[in-house]
């Protein structure tokens, strides 16, 4: 079973919550950090990385003498990736896509092809044996979702004929990089900050998701803070509303802050936590556990 940890705003706490259902979690389990923009999860899993795979997009990288400037390129582009000034093509790499149309339609073949690199697929263990897949861009990068199809078919490639459920650690937001990792997984789990902006994406995060016909669950991060009396109330009034089951509450605790700015999970915090995160991790397996590996 894949799920994927999302949340509707960054800092929602999907890769604290992450971190400790590794420790918690009862079944055999691969890890993925696919917040390849900002991957962080390493913090709190300190993961021996084994091997690197460099990944590029082939795009147009120059305009031959053959060109005759017809512009069949330029019109099959919709991203303003080439242009023609006058009678001159000329190309903007950064803005391609690489679905390869313009190679297809121009009639001189006048275009050559480059590459373009988009950023790094790791894999590696982390102390337990646990497999540990992770993605970064390369610094200015903006087209994450090529990288991050690279790195969930290493995933693939890495537990193929093997029974484990997945974990992955899911760009935050409803943008592309996210529905690139819901489109494969079994399952969302949705961590949802309690306050009147993290409801406010939540429900964006609700209509995006749900679109997906995924099974959906939400974990209320940060409960019960000081001035924010009826956040949760919200999140649950809200949840009951569209038939979206709530499998677990985390309460805010400066504690639980301290440790994670040591670079611990929660469940380093103590017992409290740890029962809390087991009890989770068998609530989260009794709503998905109907769901088929895709």
């Amino acid at each position: 079973m894949r799920i994927a940890i999302a949340s509707g705003k960054g800092g929602a706490g999907k890769t604290t919550l992450t971190a400790s259902l590794h420790q918690s979690w009862p079944r055999p389990h691969v890890m993925a950090d696919t917040d390849v923009e900002a991957p962080n999860l390493h913090l709190f899993l300190h993961p021996v990385m084994e091997r690197s795979i460099d990944v590029a997009l082939s795009v147009p990288a120059a305009v031959n003498a053959a060109c005759t400037s017809c512009g069949q390129c330029r019109d099959i582009c919709h991203y303003g990736g080439i242009a023609r000034f006058g009678n001159k093509i000329t190309l903007f790499p950064d803005m391609c896509h690489g679905c390869g149309g313009c190679f297809v339609v121009c009639p001189e073949h006048a275009l050559e092809e480059g590459r373009r690199a988009l950023g790094t697929v790791e894999l590696g263990h982390l102390a337990d044996g646990t497999l540990y897949v992770s993605g970064a861009t390369r610094i200015g990068e903006v087209m994450t979702p090529p990288l991050l199809r690279r790195l969930l078919a290493e995933l693939d490639l890495a537990t193929q004929g093997q029974d484990v459920d997945m974990l992955l650690d899911s760009p935050p937001g409803v943008s592309c990089p996210a529905i690139t990792v819901a489109r494969r997984v079994d399952a969302v789990l949705l961590v949802v900050d309690p306050t009147p902006f993290g409801l406010a994406d939540f429900r964006i995060a609700f209509a995006a998701f749900s679109a997906l016909h995924l099974p959906l669950a939400v974990v209320i991060n940060r409960a019960h803070m000081p001035g924010n009396e009826g956040g949760e109330a919200a999140v649950a009034d809200f949840c009951a509303g569209h038939g979206l089951p709530i499998v677990g509450v985390l309460p805010f605790s400066r504690e639980a802050a301290h440790v994670l700015a040591q670079g611990e999970p929660l469940v380093a915090t103590g017992s409290q936590w740890q029962t809390l995160f087991a009890a989770l991790a068998q609530k989260i397996l009794h709503v998905f556990g109907g769901a088929a590996n895709v």
